[in-house]
């Protein structure tokens, strides 16, 4: 049983930092990329990053680059999303999902190629 465990998120002024994480569990993740998605209330699911577990190539939405970083801690098996000059536009659900699929094709911005998702944590900022 696959599961991804988000936490970290909440209310933050402009300007400010978050740093989710997402705990993985129930098999080996070293074959997948984890991703970042997020959602605002009306839009789209909207891809934010990704990283492969094994390697730790990148890559970044246009939106978040130079603010956001992802990395990966494999001992604790669990993907950290490092998100700076927060902006309001910023303001969504954030997901964490793995993409088994991504050894063979790589890194992909499309959500429905992820196989699990996390439940999502709530990222507010304030203007």
């Amino acid at each position: 049983q696959v599961q991804l465990v988000e936490s970290g998120g909440g209310l933050v002024q402009a300007g400010g930092s978050l740093r989710l994480s997402c705990a993985a569990s129930g098999r080996t993740f070293s074959t997948y990329a984890m991703g970042w998605f997020r959602q605002a209330p009306g839009k789209e699911r909207e891809f934010v990053t990704a990283i492969m577990w094994s390697g730790g190539s990148t890559t970044y939405a246009n939106s978040v680059k130079g603010r956001f970083t992802v990395s990966r801690d494999n001992a604790k098996n669990t993907v950290y999303l490092q998100m700076n000059s927060l902006k309001p536009e910023d303001t969504a659900v954030y997901y964490c999902a793995a993409d088994r699929g991504a050894v063979i094709r790589g890194i992909t911005e499309r959500a429905t190629r992820y196989d699990y998702w996390g439940q999502g944590t709530q990222v507010t900022v304030s203007s």
